[in-house]
């Protein structure tokens, strides 16, 4: 009788990965199932209990690679800035242009601010992420600054995906230089 081969798949555990953003991309987060991240990864099931203990821990995989990959480019972008004014300008094309904030990526990330709100467990990831922003931020800024630059771009991002009018590169400009500019005295 021959032997039965195992087909050998290294990047299984990554397209699993990959799927499961899709997945919530699609269906979000309480639409997401094994049985939907399986037939998008084109895996069978038991490969997900395999590489993952639980759909928690899959999710948590999931939105921690989301998390890095935009991290990482936002840190990239913000590393190549060599003055302050580069940094602010950095800034501005991290809210206006779709380099990281893209429709998908916005989406994932209101699934995982929801999911985040919900479940404590995640909101380790969002952490994460907020503080490997505001990392890169304080390259070029002062803590307090970095923080309320990191919470205008997340809120006008938002804004940018719904609003009819969103802020334009001139309005941006005009925010990140009052976030930026010394500051003004205490009452």
């Amino acid at each position: 009788m021959p032997a039965v081969t195992r087909r050998h798949d290294p990047d299984r555990r990554a397209r699993i990965l990959r799927a499961a953003l899709d997945t919530i991309a699609e269906h979000g987060v309480a639409g997401t199932t094994h049985r939907r991240i399986a037939a998008a990864a084109d895996v069978p099931l038991g490969s997900m209990t395999y590489h993952f203990a639980g759909l928690d821990d899959l999710l948590t995989a999931a939105f921690t690679l989301l998390a890095d990959d935009v991290a990482t480019r936002f840190t990239e972008r913000l590393a190549a800035a060599t003055t302050r004014a580069e940094a602010c300008e950095a800034v501005i094309d991290l809210v206006v242009d779709e380099s990281w904030a893209t429709p998908r990526n916005l989406l994932l990330s209101y699934e995982l601010y929801a999911y985040a709100a919900r479940v404590p467990a995640f909101r380790r990831v969002m952490q994460g992420w907020m503080g490997k922003s505001r990392a890169a931020l304080e390259q070029h800024f002062a803590p307090e600054t970095a923080r309320a630059l990191d919470a205008m771009m997340e809120g006008l991002s938002i804004h940018r995906s719904v609003d009819l009018a969103p802020a334009d590169r001139s309005e941006v400009r005009a925010i990140v230089a009052r976030l930026t500019s010394d500051a003004l005295p205490l009452p």
